[in-house]
């Protein structure tokens, strides 16, 4: 499923769930639909695309990780598949964007009872994850729907004037400022959107920089994360106030060394 959905080619996950069955003992499709949700988990954790269908629930045991870690060694020229979806320009004359119903619910934080990464043998080195949210040109792409959002929202409410003054600073200044957009409120109070944006579905990890959080703790009431999710088909995005470490739960990924 996961290799049909990275070349784009169609496939009933109804259908694949049922052909299973047979193949299990007593396992009712509910539970073959959360154990895929496992695995998603497991790819996510990983730094890998995973099925946009199957919201990934990290609850699974370590035997799991392992049998996937196994699949991987095994079918190494997935990561063929996961370059190509990290790399994949998006062709936006075919978004279809509307931003009355462009706003929807964000994903809970979830919590969290043990920890996400483990040591383990992971064959695939990049994690393309991250090189998708690092790719210049779907980050602008996102960056440039929320710049419209943000003007076209002040107009609705006859803030032209403040639409004027709607900023692109990631593009003007450069991503040095701890945020990509400055917008402005009603009544004119400087408003910081850090923009994040994916192919895949809202519940994508994503990842920020030190910068990033720092400014968001200096700023937590004004500081906003826009995030842009299935950007390729019906781009849908949620909106969450305060500091990056208050509106999800995050884990250091680098550390740096001095002598």
């Amino acid at each position: 499923m996961l290799s049909a959905e990275l070349e784009g080619k169609s496939y009933s996950k109804a259908d694949l769930r049922k052909n299973l069955l047979p193949l299990l003992n007593n396992r009712s499709e509910g539970s073959i639909e959360y154990k895929h949700q496992n695995i998603s988990a497991v790819l996510a954790n990983l730094g890998q695309p995973y099925i946009k269908g199957y919201l990934p629930r990290y609850n699974y045991q370590k035997l799991l990780e392992d049998i996937v870690l196994d699949y991987l060694i095994k079918n190494i020229t997935l990561e063929d598949r996961f370059r190509q979806f990290a790399d994949k320009e998006i062709i936006t004359s075919s978004l279809s964007i509307n931003f009355e119903n462009l706003i929807v619910e964000p994903p809970i934080v979830r919590t969290v009872t043990e920890p996400l990464v483990r040591y383990h043998n992971n064959p695939i080195k990049i994690n393309y994850l991250e090189r998708e949210q690092n790719n210049l040109k779907l980050g602008k792409l996102g960056e440039e729907i929320v710049l419209q959002f943000e003007k076209w929202n002040l107009i609705k409410i006859g803030k032209d004037k403040l639409a004027d003054k709607v900023e692109w600073v990631s593009k003007e200044q450069g991503d040095g400022a701890g945020f990509d957009i400055l917008s402005k409120y009603s009544n004119g109070i400087d408003k910081y959107i850090e923009v994040k944006t994916t192919k895949l579905s809202k519940e994508s990890p994503f990842y920020f920089t030190r910068n990033e959080l720092q400014f968001s703790l200096g700023h937590a009431n004004d500081f906003h994360l826009y995030r842009l999710y299935n950007i390729e088909e019906q781009v849908k995005m949620f909106i969450k106030n305060g500091d990056l470490n208050s509106i999800c739960y995050s884990i250091p990924m680098t550390f740096k060394g001095y002598f």
